[in-house]
């Protein structure tokens, strides 16, 4: 089905530099629950699980040949749940567990340390990291164990403009066996609604959260001053605006100057929140990768 409008490149609010670092938070924070969190009786369930179920699907018995980076963690987005969610299956399979690495341009360690401290399977690393020019040593560090790279882009390849993200994509290629695009939005009408539903839901579990991380401010800035259900709609729509279609990245790919010969491109949209809400994915994978 062709997008409702064209692919706008417009400004998120909480991508701004003058966005103060503790409303930053509480939004990622909201965010987070959106990916990891079931409502009951309205989702099927959580976009984290079916992002997992994704990957369990399209890599089938490749998945245990991955190390999966993710090289947008931000705070850690929903990758923890998602090696949750995967190595559970693996381990019903009777197969071994596959290792999570957190990266990102701007290193939020004090969060990461707390996710690699509730699972053995997820890493992070401490420095910047460049998803255009990902260091040799990190991507060498995971290869030499025997392992395949598989990049993952949650909720994070819609922030990239055309000439980063062919960047990004030229050195995914030259870089990594695979890669996987994750989007909970994309610039049809059922999208267009999905941002009111998560405002609707900032200011009905506003209380849940501000007991869950002690902070009345939380209440104040959803209530009172209502910035984070504003900033979380808003950048929805905008969100919705900058997401590509799967054509799109296709043609990005095929223009950034790698090679991708030899390189098979699926994508589908899942849902998860009956009719609105869904898992938009793209997964890329080299075709020598599927002969292990």
């Amino acid at each position: 089905m062709a997008p409702l409008v064209p692919r706008f490149h417009l400004f998120e609010i909480d991508d701004q530099t003058w966005f103060p670092s503790f409303l930053r938070a509480y939004v990622q924070e909201g965010l987070h629950a959106a990916w990891v969190y079931r409502v009951p009786v309205l989702q099927t369930s959580s976009p984290a699980r079916v992002a997992a179920q994704i990957l369990q699907h399209v890599l089938g018995p490749r998945l245990p040949s991955y190390t999966f980076i993710d090289f947008c963690a931000g705070s850690g987005g929903p990758t923890p749940a998602i090696e949750r969610f995967v190595n559970r299956h693996l381990t019903a399979q009777k197969q071994p567990n596959v290792d999570f690495v957190l990266t990102d341009l701007h290193p939020n360690t004090e969060s990461w340390a707390r996710a690699a401290a509730r699972s053995e399977h997820i890493g992070y690393e401490p420095k910047s990291v460049d998803a255009a020019h990902a260091p040799r040593e990190l991507v060498d560090g995971y290869t030499s164990k025997g392992k395949k790279v598989f990049r993952l882009f949650n909720l994070a390849f819609h922030h990239f403009d055309d000439p980063l993200a062919k960047a990004i994509l030229k050195n995914t290629l030259e870089t990594s066996d695979g890669f996987a695009i994750m989007e909970l939005q994309g610039r049809d009408l059922l999208s267009f609604i999905m941002p009111a539903v998560l405002g609707i839901g900032c200011f009905i579990f506003a209380p849940l959260y501000a007991w869950r991380l002690r902070s009345f401010s939380v209440l104040v800035f959803t209530y009172l001053i209502p910035i984070i259900p504003f900033v979380l709609v808003f950048d929805g729509y905008i969100s919705a605006l900058r997401t590509r279609t799967p054509d799109e990245v296709e043609a990005l790919m095929k223009s950034c100057g790698g090679r991708t010969e030899g390189w098979e491109f699926k994508s589908g949209k899942e849902i998860y929140m009956p009719p609105v809400g869904s898992v938009r994915w793209i997964v890329a994978e080299k075709i020598s990768s599927r002969d292990w």
